[in-house]
């Protein structure tokens, strides 16, 4: 079983090479998608054995998934393991995402609000915000749609489409579970939080644009 985890990453040259290290015990292969890095992120990556796809310019955090996804049907995966290069995931957890597909999940979501533990609150109630939006518009519910930490079968890649190209991605991949029938399985997980993982936020006004580009999303199905 090939498991290809898919890191997509924009200067992220002081936290990639820990992340890589950390990640590389429990897969396969390591797809990072520098997305118009402007530093050494993509050496970086490269001098630690990941495999790396650059974008010329930053085109956002759905383009980087929907390049990373492609890489990793062409290189065979699986299973695709997404997770963040900014460091506030533990890939030691990436076994709970695997488990989960082995016994019949085609998405795994690797939900920060079974646990909430250390989360700040302003945290939480942007996620649920995110969470109501992507039950108001796409009808399905899940506790952590804005996580990065997540798991999808061979299945799931060959049927879900990404046509977003920022933020709005965590939401669509929901919605495509959906509209393909896909079985979504939450599991727990522990986000690391520091000051640099904390100002990779979105912000109020992003927060808005990515809203109404869903909306969007929306009335294209």
């Amino acid at each position: 079983m090939k498991i290809v985890a898919v890191i997509p990453a924009y200067n992220e040259e002081k936290t990639i090479a820990e992340v890589l290290k950390n990640t590389r015990p429990f897969v396969s292969d390591i797809i990072v998608v520098n997305d118009g890095s402007t530093d050494q992120t993509a050496a970086v990556a490269e001098a630690h054995g990941a495999f790396v796809v650059s974008h010329l310019i930053n085109r956002g955090l759905g383009a980087a998934i929907g390049t990373g996804f492609f890489v990793a049907k062409e290189h065979g995966a699986d299973m695709v393991i997404t997770l963040d290069a900014d460091g506030q995931h533990d890939p030691t957890e990436i076994p709970k995402f695997v488990e989960a597909m082995q016994q019949g999940a085609d998405v795994v979501i690797g939900s920060r609000m079974l646990v909430r533990e250390g989360m700040p609150w302003y945290r939480q109630v942007a996620n649920v915000l995110g969470n109501l939006s992507t039950l108001f518009l796409f009808g399905v519910w899940v506790s952590d749609s804005q996580s990065g930490f997540r798991g999808f079968t061979k299945k799931a890649l060959r049927q879900i489409r990404v046509q977003t190209n920022r933020m709005e991605v965590s939401s669509e991949l929901v919605a495509e579970a959906k509209v393909h029938h896909l079985t979504i399985r939450e599991v727990p997980i522990e986000t690391i939080y520091t000051d640099y993982s904390l100002s990779k936020g979105q912000g109020f006004f992003v927060g808005i644009k990515t809203l109404f580009k869903l909306v969007l999303r929306r009335l294209m199905m």
